[in-house]
């Protein structure tokens, strides 16, 4: 080495590799040369690792999810308040509705067309829970963009069915008193249990069984002491034709609610389901008013405010309008609570109510209430408890199991990320290594060539 330097003028531009030593740099392995004839390089990480890693990501499952989130899922933010209001308007609804719908009937009204009317007319209210959100941009989804050929011909044929059950409703209250025919319609249960079990399969458990058992019971008790309890100008015979039309009502909304939740499986917002029951209403609208049309339509509504109705027009129309805004919050809290739970924990909600309806003909028309009507009440309520309390448990159940299976996606997201930082701390000291080998191969030749 001290002769190759004393040989070299330390003045000199010469380069230290000369023209002729090229052709040993040719020979020198780079470092893609190297690395593929020592070992393999390391392969990068599978697309099903990254994707996995993407998808468990938390911002990205908030910005795929912000457009469509599902409200019905309990974990929703918003959901128990959602739940609650659906549930005031369904008791606010249920309560006002029967006992104006008798008032109606109590003080001369006499069509029964007017009564179903009613109870659907007032679906342009439903616009407001529709453009409302729109509106305050609380959601991008426009209305009715998701509604489908099938879902349109779904909902105007549910539609008839419902304005159908509206009519046999109101011919059963206009014979019965509402107590009875309050408490009558809880029968539906079990036709809604078995209507669940078919349609969309819902599962028996104690608490369901027991609240259907309990609030049937309740039913049979009045059927059998309620002989005697009927208007003085009433007939036998059309005292059990309102017996029997409320009971049909009672079946064909029991068929209702299983079919509805069935439907409302394929939504994820509220707006859509309130979409849905407008148009739904309109059917049944138009259902009630080709009956009207053919028994006097418009005018006969005329001649009951002036003629018939006993307190004069302006009270007519009060108890009308008042009678198209409770029936829109009863059926809009029915939807709400079939979308948000199930079609029997709506049924149960409807029913339990079906006692404050009896507390409610008794305060204020004066109703009998003997010792077969408290039993039933007692009985109503007991079941609903039950009921709830039986909710209550599952509840808790699903959070605790939501606790758990969060917990585990979050170690399996560690790992994965342990395992990607493992693969690229590999790859970097490959890297290293292979650089740190190259540039000793080159020093060498070079310095082997010199001497």
């Amino acid at each position: 080495m001290e002769i190759l330097v004393q040989k070299t003028p330390p003045s000199s531009s010469k380069p230290l590799i000369n023209p002729t030593q090229k052709h040993h740099l040719h020979q020198i392995p780079t470092s893609s040369s190297f690395t593929s004839s020592s070992s393999p390089p390391p392969q990068p990480p599978p697309s099903s690792l990254k994707s996995s890693l993407i998808m468990n990501n938390p911002t990205t499952q908030l910005d795929h999810h912000q457009q469509q989130e599902d409200q019905k899922k309990k974990t929703t933010k918003g959901y128990m308040l959602l739940l609650v209001l659906n549930y005031v308007c369904l008791f606010l609804g249920s309560i006002s509705s029967s006992l104006l719908s008798k008032f109606y009937f109590i003080h001369k009204g006499s069509s029964r067309w007017v009564s179903t009317w009613v109870q659907c007319a007032g679906f342009p209210l439903l616009l407001l829970p529709i453009f409302l959100p729109y509106g305050l941009k609380c959601t991008q989804r426009k209305p009715f963009s998701h509604f489908t050929p099938k879902i349109l011909t779904l909902s105007i044929l549910i539609g008839l069915a419902l304005g159908l059950n509206n009519f046999l409703f109101s011919w059963g209250n206009s014979y019965l008193p509402v107590s009875t025919s309050a408490l009558l319609l809880s029968s539906q249960l079990v036709f809604n249990l078995i209507f669940s079990v078919i349609i969309v399969k819902q599962r028996i458990t104690f608490s369901n069984l027991n609240c259907v058992v309990l609030l049937t019971l309740s039913s049979v008790l009045l059927a059998l002491g309620s002989a005697n309890d009927k208007p003085d100008n009433l007939t036998k015979s059309k005292y059990f034709i309102g017996f029997f039309s409320t009971v049909g009502a009672g079946l064909l909304f029991a068929l209702y609610l299983p079919v509805m939740e069935s439907v409302y499986k394929k939504v994820y917002c509220y707006s859509m389901v309130m979409e849905m029951q407008l148009i739904m209403e309109f059917s049944a609208t138009a259902l009630a008013t080709v009956g009207m049309a053919f028994s006097g339509g418009c005018s006969e509504m005329k001649r009951e405010s002036l003629y018939v109705f006993d307190l004069g027009s302006d009270m007519y129309w009060v108890v009308v309008i008042g009678n198209v805004v409770t029936w829109q919050l009863c059926f809009m809290g029915t939807a709400g609570m079939v979308f948000l739970t199930s079609s029997l924990t709506g049924g149960i909600c409807m029913t339990a109510i079906l006692a404050m309806n009896v507390v409610g003909g008794v305060a204020v028309y004066g109703d009998s209430f003997g010792g077969v009507k408290a039993v039933s009440t007692v009985l109503c309520g007991w079941g609903f408890c039950s009921y709830v309390y039986g909710m209550y448990l599952k509840m808790k159940d699903e959070k605790v199991k939501e606790g758990e299976e969060k917990v585990r996606e979050n170690v399996v997201v560690d790992d994965e990320k342990v395992e990607l930082m493992t693969i690229n701390h590999n790859l970097n000291n490959n890297n290293n290594n292979n650089q740190e080998m190259v540039h000793h191969q080159i020093v060498t030749a070079v310095l082997d060539d010199r001497v």
